[in-house]
């Protein structure tokens, strides 16, 4: 990556909304061609991995982020019985459809409506004693109905169902001549196995699974640095995750270096090892020095970060995962850039910059797949809650075996927001579609900056400078004029 202006734009500390990606030659034929494989270890068909935060990350959104060929990383304030859990179920699941929602005949409204909202098709399936699909229920039969009434007595019998193995297109033409947008995927024994979206029978096209060497789907887990650290990592090895996150929000200090020692000690070269989270070349070497593979960058640009307001601490964004890029690829490593992602170009820019996967968190937090309850404001409005890692409420979960004075005086110590309305938004539901944005955009980026793959992308890239005026107009405003 250059600058368009060197002698000047070298000397700025920039963050992402300060800069753009100026047009080069593409010599290829099509933004499809371009291959966002991540460098720094197999698995993936492109670099967006989920945040390991309590709000973002659980079982719904590793599977999918698996599924669509990304990552996932449960966060390390998930007890290591419940991430075994999540593990031994997102290994068993099928990599290409969706896990279903089931209930028998008997199960009443108020059952459905406890699991309706957990997927974005909007779609329970009846199945009887043997799994047999014999109906389907949606929010539109719940509607004027007693909470105790049986699902034999909501659900739809007009029932379309495909074999698992159907081509993608084949699925998508039935269900778009049924005028369904999902549809339950049979077995070879009749048996409920998943379900297909008419989206995600496209999609899929796009987006190949993220598969281990064993063909199953990969996730990752978070610990932090605490004296357990080794122990808690030997205990993900066993468990089967794919990568292991040392997190903390200051990542240049004694205390992560002896951790990154320590869990390197624990589980070799077993499993690529990412530890952060700085924001300086310095910080970055000590990383490595110590047995990091990847580094995680950038301090305070989260959407639910109150770091930089809290101390003054942090650095813009681009300017630090392009220092901290540099440092690491010095060593034959690799950063991942974590935080402040809004838009498909932050993405591309920081890819640019160097790094070679970007963590994304309040972006999916308005989905169905996160964690948490879909809740509905007073104008009916669905949202979720998000919070941040270091926020009081996080916090109070982390120290919850200490006594409360002890808990008093932690409390002190936040740097995030405890509470944040992150609103469900039609056509951006769903992890699927956010992804889809997403990759969509840096395949476009890639033609922009004449690169076939992420590395050229890095290579080929010229950065410019702009003002917030040369930002501001770069963002769509004829949505509505009078």
């Amino acid at each position: 990556m250059r600058f368009l202006h060197p002698e000047h734009d070298e000397s700025l500390e920039l963050a992402l909304e300060d800069v753009f990606l100026t047009p080069g030659y593409f010599a290829g034929g099509s933004r499809l061609e371009t291959d966002l494989r991540p460098a720094d270890f197999p698995g993936g068909s492109h670099p967006i991995v989920s945040a390991n935060m309590n709000a973002v990350t659980g079982k719904r959104m590793a599977e999918t982020m698996a599924r669509f060929g990304g990552l996932g990383v449960l966060p390390q304030d998930m007890d290591l019985d419940t991430v075994e859990r999540i593990v031994h179920h997102i290994k068993r699941a099928d990599p290409r459809y969706d896990t279903p929602l089931s209930v028998s005949p008997r199960a009443t409204l108020r059952d459905v409506h406890g699991i309706i909202r957990k997927r974005s098709h909007d779609m329970v399936v009846v199945v009887d004693d043997e799994r047999r699909p014999i109906g389907i229920v949606t929010h539109a039969d719940l509607r004027d109905r007693d909470q105790y009434t049986p699902a034999s007595a909501l659900m739809s019998s007009r029932l379309i169902t495909i074999p698992a193995g159907t081509p993608n297109r084949t699925a998508f033409l039935l269900m778009e001549d049924a005028r369904v947008k999902a549809v339950p995927v049979l077995d070879g024994d009749g048996r409920l196995h998943g379900v297909l979206t008419r989206d995600d029978a496209v999609r899929l096209e796009l987006l190949k699974p993220t598969l281990d060497g064993g063909g199953e789907l990969m996730v990752a887990a978070a610990i932090g640095i605490s004296a357990q650290a080794a122990q808690s990592a030997a205990r993900l090895l066993e468990i089967g995750v794919s990568a292991i996150v040392l997190d903390t929000a200051h990542g240049h200090q004694r205390r992560m270096i002896e951790a990154i020692r320590a869990v390197r000690g624990a589980v070799g070269d077993a499993v690529p090892l990412v530890a952060g989270n700085v924001c300086t070349a310095e910080g970055t070497r000590a990383l490595i020095e110590a047995g990091a593979g990847i580094v995680k960058v950038n301090v305070g640009p989260g959407a639910m970060c109150t770091t930089r307001m809290q101390t003054g601490a942090g650095r813009p964004t681009f300017s630090s995962v392009l220092a901290c890029a540099r440092e690491a690829r010095r060593h034959g490593k690799r950063v991942w850039a974590d935080g402040g992602v809004r838009h498909p170009r932050d993405v591309a820019l920081y890819l640019a910059a160097g790094a070679s996967r970007v963590m994304v968190g309040t972006t999916l937090a308005g989905t169905y797949e996160s964690p948490g309850d879909v809740m509905e404001d007073r104008d009916g409005l669905l949202y979720k809650e998000n919070y941040g890692m270091a926020s009081a409420r996080a916090v109070s979960e982390r120290t919850a075996d200490l006594d409360a004075f002890e808990r008093a005086k932690k409390a002190f110590f936040r740097e995030g927001i405890s509470t944040s309305r992150i609103y469900i938004h039609e056509g951006r539901e769903s992890v699927g579609a956010i992804l889809i944005e997403m990759i969509t955009g840096v395949q476009s980026a890639c033609t922009y900056a004449g690169a076939a793959n992420l590395d050229e992308l890095h290579d080929k890239a010229v950065i410019g400078v702009q003002t917030l005026a040369g930002y501001g107009e770069g963002k769509p405003h004829g949505i509505e004029r009078r």
